[in-house]
C-alpha cells in the first residue's frame, strides 16, 4: 500500500509537471521554489543542531538512565545496549530525513499547482482552478502517509520487539 501511495503522489506530479503554464507564471513559480528551497536548507541545518543536542540527551537516557531487567538474570540494569540506543537515534534521523524529503516534495508540487492553476483561470472555467490545487494535496498527503506508513512497517518488521520505541516492548512489562 506504501508503494502505491507513493506511485499516485509522483503520477499526480508528472501530471502538474505537464500541464500548461504561462512563461510568465512559471518563472515566478521557480523564484518561488528556489526560495522556499533555500529556506528548507537553513531550516536542515537547524534542524541537525537541534537533534545533536537532543540525541545527546536521548543516548544518555536510553544508555545510562532508563531502568531494563536484564532477560537471563531478571535483574533491574541501567541502560539499554549500545546497539539498541544506536537504533533509536538512526530511526530518529530517518523519520526527519522522511519528513523533510515529503516537505521538500509539498514545495515542489505546491510551486507547480499555483502556476499551473493560475494559467488555468486565464480560461475562465471554475473547474480546473480548484481541481489543480486539490490535486496537488492529494498527492502531498499520500506521500506524507506513505513515507511515514513505510518507515512504521519497516520498524515493525526488522527491529526487534523489545527495543524502545515499540508498541511491544510496552505489552512485555
Amino acid at each position: 500500500m506504501s508503494a502505491l501511495g507513493l506511485v499516485f503522489g509522483f503520477m499526480i506530479y508528472a501530471q502538474l509537471k505537464g500541464m500548461p503554464v504561462h512563461k510568465s507564471m512559471l518563472d515566478i513559480s521557480e523564484l518561488i521554489y528556489t526560495t522556499c528551497k533555500a529556506y528548507l536548507v537553513q531550516q536542515g541545518k537547524f534542524l541537525m543542531i537541534l537533534w545533536a543536542f537532543i540525541g545527546v540527551i536521548v543516548a544518555v537516557y536510553f544508555g545510562k538512565l532508563v531502568e531494563v531487567e536484564n532477560p537471563s538474570t531478571h535483574v533491574m540494569e541501567h541502560g539499554f545496549p549500545i546497539m539498541k540506543v544506536a537504533i533509536i537515534l538512526a530511526f530518529s534521523l530517518i523519520g526527519m530525513a522522511g519528513s523533510y524529503g515529503v516537505a521538500w516534495f509539498g514545495i515542489r508540487v505546491n510551486t507547480f499547482a499555483n502556476s499551473r492553476a493560475a494559467f488555468a483561470s486565464l480560461k475562465g472555467k471554475p473547474y480546473p482552478c480548484y481541481a489543480i490545487p486539490l490535486k496537488a494535496g492529494m498527492s502531498i498527503g499520500m506521500a506524507l502517509i506513505s513515507v511515514e506508513l513505510l518507515l512504521m512497517l519497516i520498524i515493525l518488521l526488522f527491529i526487534p520487539g523489545i527495543t524502545p520505541g515499540r508498541a511491544s516492548s510496552l505489552c512485555d512489562r
